[in-house]
């Protein structure tokens, strides 16, 4: 596939001591969209990442990013990526914007190509451009990260938990940002523990279990894999037993007075659950759903053991 920001084929790594941190993992990620790598702790998401950014070898397998494979081309390779690392690290004597100058002279950027008043504006950082990074509070370092990996211009932006331990209206800013980021054009790959974040920024997810691709599919597919839905009915009387019906994948009594009931939404509808407890002669008092989201899929799919 050649429009694939990033392709990875048969990727493997295996470090010192025998464990094995990638498996076979085939993945090509589209230009152009906002693409979410998803997995428990240890899933090997940092280590395919670390592989992109040339910190760690590869075992086995080809990685291209942007058409440049990264052991043919590593020096193109690496000017096609920006990668926001999850440790907050940087040398804490310099200044935000002498930060920037230096990373985009290490990337042979001429000056007068040089961004860093805008990239600073970008992060809402620009009133910081002259006070000493280690004075800067988690998030605004955060912040620095991500304008750090843009010196370059890169097509492609990989964040990875970008928004661990920082507060809600910095993550609002920071999706803000990414989102016109991809507007412009930038592929951009995030890494995240939040499920929700990745629910409403991603195009696409793929899921990593120990060290396998188990899926990779565009978002909206992903949560119509989710097809239980709850129903939390409230009756006019006390029930003795819990009413049965085809429709009902299964009903349990909550209290005397209400039940929940699960179902397939890919074979009935609320409209026949309900009305299959009013063929049963009970008066309906209050309805409330249970919405399956991406977190149900995501337990679902890395809760069986890895093969192999």
């Amino acid at each position: 596939m050649t429009d694939a920001a990033i392709s990875l084929q048969g990727l493997c790594k295996t470090y010192k001591g025998g464990k094995q941190a990638l498996t076979d993992v085939t993945l090509d990620i589209p230009q152009g969209q906002i693409f979410g790598l998803l997995g428990p702790n240890g899933a090997g998401k940092s280590t395919t990442i670390n592989i992109l950014a040339g910190l760690v070898t590869k075992t086995a397998g080809k990685a291209s990013i942007w058409g440049f494979d990264i052991d043919e081309h590593p020096r193109n390779a690496k000017r096609s990526i920006g990668i926001v690392p999850q440790e907050i690290v940087f040398d804490p004597f310099f200044t935000p914007f002498e930060m920037l100058e230096l990373y985009a002279g290490l990337y042979g950027v001429p000056k007068k190509e040089r961004r860093s008043m805008e990239l600073l504006r970008a992060v809402y950082l620009d009133d910081k451009a002259n006070a000493y990074a280690r004075s800067l509070s988690g998030g605004m370092k955060r912040r620095l990260l991500v304008a750090k990996a843009l010196v370059h211009n890169p097509p492609v932006l990989v964040l990875d938990e970008p928004t661990a331990g920082v507060d809600v209206e910095l993550r609002q800013q920071l999706w803000e940002y990414v989102r016109a980021l991809n507007a412009r054009g930038t592929t951009v790959v995030l890494t995240t523990h939040y499920l929700q974040e990745a629910e409403e920024l991603c195009d696409r997810i793929a899921i990593i279990n120990h060290g396998r691709v188990i899926a990779n599919r565009p978002t909206r597919e992903l949560l119509a894999m989710a097809q239980e839905k709850a129903v939390t009915v409230t009756l006019d009387r006390d029930l003795a037993t819990a009413p049965q019906a085809p429709c009902f994948e299964k009903i349990e009594l909550k209290n005397e007075r209400s039940v929940v009931i699960t179902y397939s939404k890919d074979k009935v509808n609320a409209g026949e659950v309900l009305a299959a407890l009013q063929g049963a002669g009970l008066g309906i008092v209050d309805v409330s759903t249970h919405e399956a989201d991406l977190e149900d899929v995501f337990l679902n799919l890395t809760r069986t053991p890895a093969h192999g």
